[in-house]
């Protein structure tokens, strides 16, 4: 299934879509925490894709352990602690960290973009690896991907199937787990979402991204804060940097919120 999302179901769009401007009702009260890392450099896309669902966007420093009354949290790509010894291996140590497993393991939603998703794994709370591009090159661009699972915190307002463009850019994005870690993923249905068309890094069965088997913690290499506003996002059939096929995600996490 292929779809142009131009307008969110059930509430609108994001301010800046392409029809209408409203967004779920009750958002408005719905706290997101964005942790900064040193080196995190997509913090501040993703607070703004957060403000534009209708939440209320919080900034977490690594250094303070203090959540700050969150309702879902996401750790944003960039390049935490220099990638130095493995990519996210130091920030999984952070003082946040210990109250984001904590909170995590307790049910909240929590979202792992790009680097964020080597910290999940690092620390434990996905299950895998991110490692070298199989070309051994940085990549960044658009990549269509197919949404797996739609029964999770943070990909319920998309369809299973879905096909979906957001911009993909990592230098050491390949998914690897043992083979028996691959079949338990695919078994549980904790494959979240896959690259559509050529292997962009060489991650094992095209693995875009994964959750827990709660399906309230997800890592995603790929960028939705990238494709949140038209006139900002991918090309798109609708036009020329149209894309906003990012948006199921923040608007995923608020629904689960709101329904809790």
């Amino acid at each position: 299934m292929t779809a142009t999302r131009t307008a969110y179901t059930d509430g609108g769009p994001l301010i800046g879509a392409q029809r209408s401007t409203t967004t779920l009702e009750g958002a408005e009260n719905v706290r997101i925490g964005i942790v900064t890392f040193p080196g995190t450099l997509d913090d501040r896309d993703a607070a703004r894709a957060v403000t534009l669902s209708g939440a209320q966007a919080v900034s977490l420093w690594h250094a303070d352990a203090d959540l700050k009354n969150v309702d879902a949290v996401i750790l944003p790509g960039g390049f935490s602690y220099g990638d130095y010894l493995r990519c996210g291996a130091i920030a999984r140590f952070a003082p946040v960290m210990d109250s984001v497993i904590a909170a995590a393991e307790d049910g909240m939603p929590v979202l792992g973009i790009c680097n964020g998703f080597q910290v999940l794994c690092e620390a434990g709370l996905l299950p895998g690896a991110l490692v070298r591009n199989s070309a051994q090159q940085f990549i960044c661009k658009d990549q269509e991907l197919e949404i797996v699972n739609a029964d999770t915190a943070w990909t319920r307002d998309y369809e299973t199937g879905e096909k979906i463009t957001i911009p993909l850019k990592n230098g050491e994005g390949s998914f690897q787990a043992p083979a028996d870690t691959i079949r338990e993923l695919e078994d549980n249905g904790q494959v979240l979402a896959r690259y559509v068309g050529a292997n962009p890094n060489g991650s094992i069965d095209l693995i875009a991204g994964v959750t827990n088997k709660r399906g309230n913690v997800a890592g995603l290499m790929p960028h939705p804060e990238h494709a949140v506003e038209a006139g900002f996002g991918p090309d798109s059939a609708v036009g020329m940097r149209q894309g906003v096929d990012g948006q199921g995600f923040f608007t995923s996490a608020l629904r689960t919120v709101l329904e809790k």
